[in-house]
């Protein structure tokens, strides 16, 4: 019998993954996958609540897929799946939904950013406008009920096959208090003991927050300011050398600008201390010079990214290995799932007469 506990995550599949992802995630379900039982899926139901094309939902299922292969997931060691292929999860979705009030799934912080921006509403529009605009949009520009109930849908995930931690990032972590919550409503409305209140896997360490390349704010899809692991090694260094800093230090030892900081953080992640320490030094006398510190970066980031390109360039092209890994890794999710489905039938008086 597996004893050890039980880790889960996924991605949405909204785009090729970056470093952001990388470091963020990826990186670390490899290291979890040895010590734990771990569950790593593509999330391409939640990607539905910004209707997507299907036919590039399609791919970006599949080079998402590809990507956590080449980045050293193990199929033999982790479970990978497709978020519907498991129907276990729509159905709990829906029961689930009926122990959810609207009014708390409205008041998520993710909700409310996610509708101003579908709706045109400048930030800093206070929650009953917002709430008004919702009401009394039209159809053609409108917030999908799948926006709005995404945190149940989360929550599912993580309960149908009761997973102990959960890695998320601080956007994230109103959910997964959301998720707590809906374990603990349930498990004290029907008297049961079903659900574990799953905690977020910290990994021992500070979460790391990968900038982007534009100067401010965290790396991205949205911002358009992402170095993408499979990114092409001409393409990598034009993107690293247009990324912005500032004029230059103008006396000794004056703080770090962010664009700079930010470009040394990414150095941090890839780079020798001894090469990163030579950058700060550089600035703090004023002889730094921002050519030879991207260069240098764009090599430090290639030796990251390039394997992981040649391997996805193998993986992605296999299309009998990518059928193997989601067929074994559904059935596994499935086991479970489907046990946990139907406690929570039985238990919500769902039953069968024949």
């Amino acid at each position: 019998m597996n004893d050890k506990e039980i880790v889960l995550s996924g991605i949405r599949a909204t785009g090729n993954l970056h470093l952001g992802n990388y470091y963020g995630a990826l990186s670390k379900f490899v290291k979890m996958q040895d010590d734990y039982d771990c569950l790593y899926f593509i999330a391409d139901l939640h990607a539905l609540t910004t209707t997507p094309d299907p036919n590039i939902l399609h791919e970006n299922v599949k080079n998402i897929l590809a990507e956590y292969l080449a980045a050293g997931v193990d199929p033999d060691k982790a479970t990978i799946f497709v978020q519907s292929d498991v129907p276990e999860i729509s159905e709990m979705y829906l029961l689930l939904n009926m122990h959810v009030g609207i009014g708390e799934l409205m008041r998520t912080t993710s909700f409310k950013d996610k509708a101003r921006k579908q709706l045109g509403i400048k930030n800093g529009s206070d929650d009953e406008d917002i709430e008004k605009q919702i009401i009394g949009t039209d159809s053609n520009k409108r917030v999908n009920a799948g926006l709005l109930t995404y945190p149940t849908l989360m929550a599912v995930d993580i309960l149908i096959q009761k997973a102990h931690k959960v890695p998320v990032g601080k956007d994230q972590e109103q959910h997964l208090e959301l998720t707590r919550r809906f374990a603990r409503r349930f498990n004290s409305f029907y008297g049961v003991d079903l659900f574990p209140e799953p905690q977020n896997f910290n990994f021992g360490d500070h979460a790391v927050k990968v900038p982007g390349l534009d100067g401010s704010g965290k790396m991205g899809k949205s911002e358009g300011n992402c170095i993408y692991l499979i990114d092409e090694e001409k393409v990598l260094r034009k993107k690293v050398m247009r990324a912005v800093t500032d004029e230059g230090p103008k006396e000794p030892n004056q703080p770090i600008s962010e664009p700079v900081q930010n470009l040394l953080t990414l150095m941090e992640l890839t780079s020798a201390p001894e090469i990163v320490q030579q950058y700060r030094d550089a600035y703090a006398d004023c002889s730094i010079r921002y050519g030879d510190l991207k260069k240098q970066l764009a090599e430090d980031i290639l030796k990251v990214t390039t394997p992981i390109r040649e391997r996805y360039n193998d993986i992605r092209n296999d299309d009998a290995f990518i059928g193997r890994v989601v067929r074994q890794g559904a059935e596994r999710a499935r086991e479970r799932a489907s046990k946990t489905l139907a406690e929570v039938r039985e238990i919500m008086g769902i039953r069968k007469f024949y």
